[in-house]
């Protein structure tokens, strides 16, 4: 199986400075896993996006794939309380 390159759309930097560091280490190694298995067991397809969602502990990592080029977009990162409605504003 090839591996996936994993690129962090801009607006990720900011979601990943509100993160403690102790939970961000965990979601970028989750995040590092995609690249051999970009579907792994636990992901959901976001209903009404082309996108899919990972949990990593209370953060969500919401996240989309192109076959064709072998990447993955990381989309959003963020709180499980309010990641769905930031999602949903842009």
């Amino acid at each position: 199986m090839d591996e996936y390159k994993i690129y962090f759309r801009q607006s990720v930097l900011k979601d990943i400075a509100k993160i403690p560091k102790r939970d961000l280490n965990r979601i970028i190694k989750r995040i590092e896993s995609l690249s051999e298995n970009p579907r792994p067991p636990g992901y959901e397809k976001l209903s009404g996006h082309k996108k899919y969602r990972i949990r990593q502990g209370n953060y969500r990592i919401i996240y989309s794939i192109q076959e064709m080029e072998l990447t993955i977009w990381i989309v959003k990162i963020g709180h499980r309380r309010d990641i769905y409605r930031k999602l949903i504003k842009g």
